[in-house]
């Protein structure tokens, strides 16, 4: 039997930018894993912005922060704007949450965990001063037959024949939010059942799009950076995001028209992220359905890491011993 080297990816590799990212983020679930549940939230994200922030400035590339956390939260950031990276190789947008997820972790409950996601310079959309975007991500199935605009439970029944099962085994996870009342009393009248999220909605989004998931659906009002995270992911997955602004009050709405932002459009993966060379890591902080969280035992530490590209199609997940006298010293 013989083989044909006709594959480009096959006769032109390329390195793979999310093998060097993936230790920003394993640094960053490291150096936050001291506070799980400890109840201190802005202490633990600050831990993980610190290494995430030190391992990035080491990975060869030209990099800007496009999207940050925490502005929203009051809590330590990467801010907009910053350059990160050695300068050199490719410019690059960045989104990153070195900690999506930080009340999870400070309460020591699952899926937390440490993401960055990249694109090429200039192809990820800036949501400007809009906090807060409505959203709706599914697998490939979902193409062609989800509409945000269309009332939940018809899209959960559409998704269900797309994917040849019946409602009653649909499975949408949403955020645990006051304002998802509604919402979720809709998702169970339709016949579905529900997976609530307490925190960490690109974990959601992202096991909906996975193939191997019991999670159909993700759906709900949750962060822009976590949006355009996910964006990054289902790009690499050849899945459905779509979502629209969702300005807080009057003065969030007027800086989104003043940025010239159209706030009845609904976006897809494709404005999100306009090109199509995007990386997605994510590293678990806390154990969760998506990867597990950091382990401390006999002096290793042990993260697991899921490395997504949308180049390639690749999906990697990525399992390191670290020793813990190398990484926590005396705070272990």
């Amino acid at each position: 039997m013989t083989t044909t080297a006709t594959g480009t990816l096959f006769t032109n590799p390329d390195r793979n930018l999310g093998m060097e990212l993936v230790r920003a983020t394993e640094a960053a679930a490291i150096r936050a894993a001291p506070w799980i549940g400890r109840g201190e939230k802005n202490l633990a994200d600050g831990a993980a912005v610190d290494a995430m922030r030190k391992f990035l400035g080491t990975v060869d590339f030209d990099g800007v922060v496009v999207i940050g956390e925490g502005e929203k939260d009051e809590a330590p950031m990467l801010f907009n704007g910053e350059h990160v990276g050695t300068g050199n190789g490719g410019s690059f947008d960045i989104a990153v949450d070195p900690i999506d997820g930080t009340s999870l972790t400070a309460t020591g409950r699952q899926n937390a965990v440490s993401v960055i996601a990249v694109s090429d310079r200039g192809t990820m959309y800036d949501p400007s001063a809009v906090f807060y975007m409505d959203k709706i991500v599914t697998g490939p199935e979902g193409l062609g037959i989800i509409d945000l605009d269309k009332p939940i439970g018809e899209n959960i029944k559409a998704l269900a024949r797309a994917k040849g099962l019946p409602v009653e085994q649909m499975v949408v996870a949403v955020l645990d939010r006051p304002r998802h009342k509604q919402l979720i009393a809709d998702i169970r009248a339709a016949g579905a059942g529900t997976r609530l999220l307490l925190d960490g909605d690109v974990a959601g989004g992202i096991n909906a799009a996975m193939p191997d998931s019991r999670i159909d659906m993700c759906v709900g009002t949750g962060g822009t950076p976590e949006g355009i995270i996910t964006a990054c992911a289902i790009k690499a997955l050849g899945g459905l995001i779509q979502a629209r602004l969702a300005p807080k009050d009057s003065v969030e709405r007027q800086k989104a028209i003043d940025a010239g932002h159209d706030l009845n459009r609904v976006l897809d993966q494709n404005d999100l992220v306009t090109g199509d060379n995007t990386y997605f890591v994510a590293t678990g902080v806390t154990d969760g359905g998506l990867v597990a969280g950091v382990s401390r035992k006999n002096g290793m530490i042990r993260t697991e890491s899921l490395v997504l590209r949308s180049h390639s199609g690749t999906q990697r997940r990525v399992v390191a011993d670290h020793l813990e006298s190398k990484w926590l010293g005396e705070e272990s």
